[in-house]
C-alpha cells in the first residue's frame, strides 16, 4: 500500500461520520465497487462514482511536456482506497537521477484535500483552473508534494518525489510541482 493510500485511507476513515462512508482496505488495480460515470457519486459519500473523464494521463500528456521534463519509463499507477476513492494514471521518473512523478486523475476533490488540512497548502488558478498544493507525506514533507487541479467530478493530481538523493534535491519540491503542473493543465479539455 502506497503512503498517499495510506494517508488518504486514514483521512477517509477520520470523515466516515460525515460521509457515512463503508469499507476498510485498499487494493491495486480491480475494485469491488460498482464503476460511474464521472458525475454519479457514490450512495452516502459524495464521492464521484469514478473519475473525472475527458483526460487521461498516460495517453494525453503532450511528448513535448515529458521530454521537456525529461520524463521517462512510464509506469501504470492505478489504484483503489476505501470510501470509493480512486486514482487512474502513470508515474514517470526524471531522467538523469531526478525527481519522479505520478500523474493520475482522481475523484477527490479540491474540497476533500483543503479539509484534510495538510502542510503547506497553497491554493491558486492554473491556466483558469482552481488548484491546491499540499505536503501530504509527514516523514518526508520537504521531499513530496501534490498538488491537485480542479476538474469534472474530482482532480488531476500531480504528486513529485524529490529524495535527497536526486539532482533537483536543491529544489523546493512543491515549486517543480507546480512548474510540471503548469505545462500539463493547459493540455485538460475545457469541459473536463
Amino acid at each position: 500500500m502506497t503512503s498517499k493510500s495510506n494517508a488518504w485511507r486514514v483521512g477517509v476513515l477520520a470523515l466516515g461520520a460525515a460521509f457515512v462512508l463503508v469499507g476498510c482496505g485498499s487494493s491495486v488495480g480491480g475494485d469491488a465497487n460498482p464503476s460511474g460515470s464521472a458525475t454519479a457519486t457514490n450512495v452516502g459519500t459524495g464521492v464521484a462514482a469514478d473519475v473525472p473523464s475527458g483526460f487521461k494521463p498516460c495517453e494525453d500528456i503532450p511528448q513535448s511536456v515529458l521530454d521537456s521534463e525529461k520524463l521517462r519509463m512510464k509506469i501504470p499507477a492505478d489504484s483503489n482506497a476505501s470510501g470509493g476513492i480512486k486514482w487512474r494514471g502513470c508515474q514517470w521518473v526524471q531522467s538523469g537521477g531526478g525527481y519522479g512523478a505520478t500523474i493520475q486523475t482522481t475523484n477527490i476533490t479540491l474540497e476533500m484535500v483543503r479539509d484534510r488540512k495538510f502542510r503547506d497548502t497553497q491554493e491558486f488558478t492554473l491556466d483558469g483552473r482552481r488548484a491546491i498544493s499540499t505536503r501530504q507525506i509527514e516523514d518526508r514533507p520537504e521531499t513530496t508534494c501534490t498538488l491537485n487541479t480542479e476538474m469534472q467530478g474530482g482532480s488531476l493530481e500531480i504528486s513529485l518525489t524529490n529524495p535527497s538523493t536526486a539532482t533537483t534535491a536543491h529544489l523546493d519540491t512543491c515549486e517543480l510541482t507546480r512548474a510540471l503542473a503548469q505545462k500539463i493543465v493547459p493540455a485538460i479539455p475545457a469541459g473536463a
